[in-house]
């Protein structure tokens, strides 16, 4: 994979040259993540042996998940709400159903069943029914309201975002601090191929966050020309959010998830999978709330019409049903693959109008 770093000086000549066709500049940054991505994925492999999966997969989705800060920043300073809306959804979506779902996959056809700690998956389960809801709550709360009452919608939703941001601080106290336990890896054997010393945890995680900080690059270019990329191609802005720019966005977590599925480490997969996440709709979200009213032309709310109230809900709920039992294997990797591809076709034809799309009704 490293021969393909050739195109990160490619895709920044290519965005300083206006000549060239949108779609070489898209082609360019897309093929630029890829060994960046895998770069974080041996570094954060070194930082989770020493720290565990739970510290591990924390790590791992906060680097994942800084280009998709970064990008939605400028998205947001850009007056792209609902671009920015959509991707949020979208990156949830995509770890909770691609993700996962291709991480159980592989792994699954390497192994026969895969275990992971049930408790820690509960406590997710439960915190992501938490980011749930303060999604579904704006959303239904546009519906009681008339329009001149907008000063009402905004207070609502700079509180809920603080609320959420009170929420993920403290369930990084619980899940680090107060009960570590909840989140022990069923499969406890160290793995006799990583044996990092303390300089290289170091100097991995250094090379957590230069990979992160030059994948944001790549992405910010990537975000420059898909939507002209994708215009000759006649697709919605809700595909645009909800599929294309949440895989790419999301290419660090898919490979570093399936990457420890097929090393048999199921717990690093969920804390990085359903880790990332929890960031995003806890931490990312609310985050970018609050800096839109200073970086944007009006405010963002976390008002995603009918469309998004069903794509955040259903993941969450086939979640919750299919990693109860601590165990995992190939075919749940299918009928997560399956819910996403049928949301992908369903974003893919969906109208670009208000209520049904995400934007307010």
């Amino acid at each position: 994979m490293k021969f393909l770093l050739v195109f990160i000086p490619l895709a920044v000549i290519f965005e300083h040259l206006a000549s060239v066709p949108a779609g070489f500049r898209f082609a360019a940054a897309a093929l630029a993540i890829i060994p960046l991505a895998a770069a974080m994925v041996d570094a954060t492999g070194r930082v989770s042996h020493r720290a565990g999966p739970a510290v591990g997969g924390l790590l791992n989705a906060t680097f994942g998940n800084a280009p998709e800060l970064i990008i939605s920043l400028m998205a947001l300073r850009a007056g792209l709400i609902e671009v920015v809306k959509a991707s949020i959804v979208g990156v949830i979506l995509s770890n909770l159903l691609f993700v996962l779902g291709l991480a159980f996959l592989l792994g699954g056809l390497r192994f026969h069943v895969q275990k992971f700690n049930r408790h820690g998956a509960r406590i997710q389960r439960a915190v992501l029914m938490v980011a749930a809801i303060s999604i579904v709550v704006p959303s239904v709360f546009d519906n009681f309201i008339p329009p001149e009452m907008i000063d009402r919608e905004d207070g609502l939703n700079v509180c809920v975002a603080l609320v959420l941001l009170a929420t993920y601080a403290m369930s990084l106290v619980f899940m680090l601090k107060t009960h570590p336990d909840y989140f022990v890896s069923e499969e406890a054997a160290p793995d006799a191929n990583v044996e990092p010393g303390r300089t290289d945890a170091k100097l991995a995680v250094a090379h957590l966050a230069i990979s992160s900080a030059t994948l944001a690059m790549m992405s910010e270019i990537l975000v420059g020309s898909i939507e002209e990329t994708a215009a000759g191609l006649g697709m919605s802005k809700a595909f645009i959010g909800v599929i294309i720019l949440a895989l790419i966005g999301g290419a660090p977590e898919s490979v570093a998830a399936v990457t420890v599925a097929r090393r048999n480490k199921l717990d690093l997969t969920m804390g990085i999978a359903v880790g990332s996440s929890v960031q995003i709709a806890l931490f990312v979200a609310p985050v970018l709330v609050l800096a839109s009213y200073f970086i944007a032309p009006r405010p963002l709310n976390l008002m995603v019409g009918n469309a998004g109230i069903m794509i955040i809900m259903l993941p969450v709920l086939l979640l919750s049903m299919l990693v109860g039992d601590g165990r995992s294997n190939w075919f749940k990797g299918v009928q997560l693959l399956s819910v996403y591809l049928l949301i992908a076709l369903f974003c893919f034809f969906l109208p670009d109008t208000p209520g049904t799309s995400f934007s307010s009704p």
